[in-house]
């Protein structure tokens, strides 16, 4: 149990950039999370990635639960808490725009990854270069995207794209910038930059709007009747400001988005220099 002087405390930390180095969590940081659950606290997962995306070599470190697809789904020991999705009418509008601008796109869903027929090529083309050199156990490169095909047959009208379910789009490679494409599909959609900034505004994260990690964070709160002031979160990206802001103790990683930057109360190394581990240690998360 924490000591008398450390109230338990529930700790949400992002994986890319934070917890994990393209895909490789540092021996540090996993003996930090399995010494703060040890002594009380509890720790979750809260990435950007869908659940089918999230390797299960990052969940070895044990969990007390994982916020994936950007606050979309919530599993807290096992019981799935929140799965949203994306309405059927507004997700094959947002398909057919996509595909009549010849963009490249992955649809995120817990089960599975999907995408049109030779998409896994373009991704290597235009992702290749970006990771030229680094280890490829970040799970982008090597993923599996089922063809939509698959489910839609030889048809491919509205209604058949309406029988694909998915909470959030990884768009890489769009001739036409993303802020111009999603204006036409209203306020129900949010659009953040790639964490990939090399790509510009060719590529980006379209998402349900009002679907963020804070929103992950408040279902879990609710579930374990957390007090707020307890939350600590940490993360590095443009989809970790909404929790940083909401946490009660939230820390950036150094070199992060300017933005998470600025709502950050402290800040910490990146996973080269073990920074989850020291921001534990900082807060007695160890003790």
């Amino acid at each position: 149990m924490p000591s008398q002087t450390a109230r338990p405390r529930a700790i949400f930390l992002d994986i890319d950039g934070t917890y994990a180095d393209h895909g490789l969590a540092p021996a540090v940081h996993v003996d930090a999370v399995r010494t703060a659950r040890k002594v009380g606290h509890l720790v979750f997962v809260c990435t950007g990635r869908p659940l089918s995306m999230v390797p299960a070599h990052i969940l070895d470190a044990g969990f007390d639960g994982t916020i994936t697809g950007a606050g979309a789904r919530v599993e807290v020991k096992g019981e799935i808490l929140r799965d949203a999705r994306f309405e059927p009418n507004l997700a094959a509008r947002i398909v057919e725009t996509l595909d009549a601008h010849s963009a490249a796109y992955i649809l995120e869903a817990p089960e599975a990854l999907h995408g049109r027929t030779g998409v896994d090529r373009r991704l290597r083309e235009v992702l290749g270069p970006i990771f030229a050199g680094r280890p490829q156990h970040d799970g982008v490169l090597s993923t599996d995207v089922d063809p939509i095909e698959d489910i839609l047959g030889p048809m491919q009208y509205s209604d058949d794209l309406r029988a694909i379910s998915y909470a959030k789009i990884s768009v890489f490679d769009s001739p036409v910038p993303l802020t111009r494409l999603t204006e036409s599909f209203g306020p129900e959609v949010g659009l953040i930059p790639s964490s990939l900034s090399a790509l510009g505004d060719r590529a980006g994260e379209i998402f349900m709007a009002g679907t963020h990690k804070a929103v992950g964070i408040q279902v879990v709160q609710a579930r374990l009747g957390l007090d707020r002031a307890d939350i600590v979160a940490i993360g590095d990206s443009a989809n970790d400001i909404e929790m940083l802001e909401y946490a009660g103790v939230g820390i950036a990683v150094e070199g992060g988005h300017p933005s998470v930057l600025a709502v950050a109360d402290r800040t910490t190394a990146g996973p080269a220099g073990g920074g989850v581990a020291l921001a534990f240690a900082e807060l007695g998360l160890l003790e």
